[in-house]
């Protein structure tokens, strides 16, 4: 029992991590790590029939009803990721950015083989939808980000935005809050414990989780082939994301200068793809951390078989 608890621990741990750098999906480890259709089905089972039980203090059927040791195990080890890792991978982001996203674009790109072979049938609507969300994924990362917004609000918005796509494979909820010009500011506030803005995120959040769980039951349970593809998509076309080697469009006004954020940084205004120059040391040293993040997701796949 204790190991069990202890790999389920591990693998929120790894979400709450992936969830912290943009591009990257806490979804996408549940679903490789075989825990994801579990963790949707305890989400959407905190209902009025849940609440009842609690009312009536009948503790252990509303335990039994919302899979709850299950839910505390992984969402403490997915807060201990994010509290432990926030500013470690923010000094990281800042310093070796290039290194980091190697090793997340060869979890990921692995990833995609590991969770299509997964499809039991495969027909037109399977095909069509893996195009789909290949399609939407990366038709995200050439979106402009929005200027930053501390109203409560908009907070809450970004909250809902954030978890919907954190618990969507392939959808980073960190790279949506950069489009919605949150994402220093919800990383700040996770850092320096910031109530003001980590309520209203979390209320979001709770909303989003509610709410999207649900859908994303139901079409799990009606359509699982066609759902997996289109996740599978969903990741294939978050490595456009991920690619490490990008540069950073800044805005400006009319007369040419920068404009800053209210920390004094220059906003962000979209990316840049480039190649990077292959015999650059820098280059050779993110090929082999791209090679390990993918031998790390066959390890993973190859001991969840064992």
């Amino acid at each position: 029992m204790l190991k069990k608890l202890t790999v389920l621990f591990g693998k929120g741990f790894a979400m709450g991590t992936a969830n912290i750098i943009p591009g990257v999906s806490g979804g996408t480890i549940a679903l490789l790590t075989g825990i994801y259709e579990r963790l949707i089905n305890a989400i959407k089972s905190f209902d009025l029939q849940a609440a009842k039980l609690l009312v009536q203090f009948r503790f252990q059927e509303f335990v039994s009803r919302v899979d709850l040791k299950f839910l505390a195990v992984l969402g403490t080890g997915v807060a201990v990721g994010v509290l432990t890792l926030a500013r470690v991978l923010e000094n990281l982001l800042t310093n070796h950015e290039v290194y980091i996203m190697s090793v997340f674009f060869g979890l990921i790109l692995m990833s995609v083989y590991y969770v299509g072979k997964t499809i039991k049938h495969f027909t037109a609507s399977v095909a069509f939808l893996f195009v789909i969300g290949t399609g939407l994924a990366a038709g995200i990362a050439f979106l402009n980000p929005a200027t930053e917004n501390a109203s409560f609000v908009y907070i809450v918005v970004c909250g809902i935005a954030a978890i919907c796509s954190m618990i969507l494979p392939g959808l980073s909820g960190s790279f949506v809050l950069i489009i919605l010009g949150n994402y220093l500011l919800v990383l700040e506030a996770i850092n320096t414990f910031d109530l003001g803005i980590l309520v209203p995120l979390g209320l979001g959040c709770v909303l989003g989780l509610v709410l999207f769980s649900r859908l994303l039951s139901f079409v799990f349970n009606r359509y699982h082939d066609q759902t997996i593809s289109a996740m599978t998509g969903f990741i294939l076309g978050s490595l456009v994301v991920i690619w490490p080697w990008k540069n950073v469009r800044t805005l400006t006004d009319t007369s040419g200068n920068l404009l800053l954020d209210r920390h004094g940084e220059p906003l962000i205004g979209g990316y840049e793809w480039v190649l990077p120059e292959i015999t650059s040391q820098e280059t050779m040293i993110a090929l082999l951390l791209m090679i390990g993040g993918a031998l790390a997701i066959v390890a993973v796949e190859k001991l969840a078989d064992n």
